[in-house]
């Protein structure tokens, strides 16, 4: 067998072996998975067996993110303060002397004299403590949903900076297995130029080439720290413990109906849930606020000790028991205002709720389409595409060897290739990277 032929076997045996890593397999559930790999089966196996998955990693960002922890005590600051809301302020206790005269030994000279000891109490309007509870109770509901919030955000950051990770290992293997076919079609053109099949313009071609791959190799390891440092900070790392090194990036189907989708963060986004609990809250602060016009109780109770006069005759000791109330007059310059602000405040959070909510619909939508043309696209270069594109190769290196067509077009195949392949595995990893954002977008939960 000639060189020519050997050519053409292996890279038929290689374009076969690329393929089969490519094709789609059928899950257990019935949807299709795509598996994309650009590396050969030994060194897949290699990144498979030192892979972080993904899984781990949410666990770990779970337990460690110090964002998740700070909201985390948010939570528990607020839960505590729902109880001294309602509570009763603190009585007052009171000792002194009553009408003492100004003269020597006072206790037995003047009849209305008295040691006096007392307890007063102030008790709010029926109905303040209670909206007052109720108020700290939505804050706190309010800040528990802005802590699951916080955790679907961690950890959508995690998935974007993993899949983006992910997309980088899976670039630096594609351009440097196509750096090495490069290198390959070279070395032919160097031989066909050797004996003058060739011309020197061809391996001048084939040189530009190899070394535009080298470039984009410097670009993907410049890249490459920044994902890293995305992961360590969702992470909660002060420092990388070990390599993270993404799995082989894949697509698995999913039903993505938008009215389902919209519901669901209507009835789950903590984000949206966070703001129907402040509305509420701030109707009861309306309402608290308007329980200003009704005055508040000062209960004080007291016990005089009298002593005997000089002449030895006892005096009895006295009780005294009195009920005050504030005087609510100034209505127009405190009340009011304070009524007018908690209804501004109670509209300010629905008008945010609206926005809030036309916002995620919107984002849904966008991410929906997003994540339905990569799927189309992933579909349409793993199915017909590269195929075509890889056989078109092959049948251009057994033409260019029997000088039917020339090199330039034989590089621009291959680098055709290179291209799709390209488009592939970044619509993957633009698919996962809209279904993380649709996850977050619907509010969906992450146990903790």
């Amino acid at each position: 067998m000639n060189r020519a032929g050997m050519i053409v076997i292996a890279l038929t045996v290689t374009a076969a072996i690329t393929h089969a890593q490519a094709e789609g397999k059928a899950n257990d559930n019935g949807s299709t998975v795509f598996t994309h790999s650009v590396a050969q089966k030994t060194a897949t196996t290699s990144h498979l067996s030192n892979s972080t998955l993904l899984p781990g990693l949410i666990r770990e960002t779970l337990e460690n993110n110090p964002e998740i922890r700070a909201a985390q005590q948010e939570r528990t600051a607020a839960q505590q303060r729902i109880v001294p809301a309602e509570a009763l302020d603190d009585p007052i206790l009171e000792a002194g002397v009553i009408n003492a005269p100004l003269a020597s030994s006072p206790f037995n000279r003047e009849d209305m004299t008295m040691k006096m000891i007392g307890l007063s109490q102030r008790l709010p309007f029926p109905g303040k403590r209670g909206l007052r509870k109720e108020v700290a109770s939505k804050d706190a509901q309010a800040i528990e949903y802005g802590y699951q919030e916080t955790i679907n955000r961690v950890v959508h950051d995690l998935k974007t900076a993993y899949f983006g990770l992910g997309l980088t290992f899976e670039m630096i293997q594609l351009v440097e297995k196509n750096r090495q076919t490069l290198e390959y079609f070279l070395r032919i053109a160097e031989e066909r130029y050797q004996v003058g099949q060739g011309s020197q313009a061809d391996v001048l071609k084939a040189q530009t080439q190899v070394s535009r791959m080298l470039d984009r190799l410097l670009g993907l390891e410049r890249e490459q720290p920044v994902f890293e440092a995305e992961l360590i900070r969702a992470l909660g790392r002060s420092t990388q413990i070990e390599a993270l090194v993404p799995t082989l990036l894949h697509l698995q189907e999913t039903p993505l109906i938008i009215e389902v989708l919209q519901q669901e963060a209507m009835t789950q986004r903590p984000q949206l849930l966070a703001l129907q609990s402040l509305i509420a809250r701030n109707e009861k602060s309306v309402d608290l606020a308007r329980r200003a016009y009704y005055p508040d109780l000062d209960v004080r109770f007291s016990y005089g000790q009298r002593d005997s006069m000089l002449d030895g005759s006892r005096r009895d000791d006295m009780v005294s028991m009195t009920v005050a109330v504030n005087l609510p007059v100034w209505r127009g310059n405190k009340i009011e205002p304070r009524i007018l602000e908690a209804q501004a405040l109670r509209d300010q959070i629905a008008s945010l709720y609206q926005a809030q909510s036309n916002e995620v619909t919107a984002r849904l939508r966008q991410q929906i389409a997003m994540a339905e043309q990569s799927l189309k696209s992933v579909k349409l270069y793993h199915t017909t595409i590269l195929p075509q594109a890889r056989l078109t190769v092959e049948s251009a290196l057994a033409a260019y060897q029997v000088g039917r067509v020339d090199f330039l077009t034989l590089l621009d195949n291959q680098m055709t290739v290179f291209d799709y392949e390209t488009n592939h595995i970044t619509a993957i990893a633009n698919y996962n990277k809209a279904l993380a954002e649709i996850d977050w977008l619907v509010g969906k939960k992450h146990a903790h």
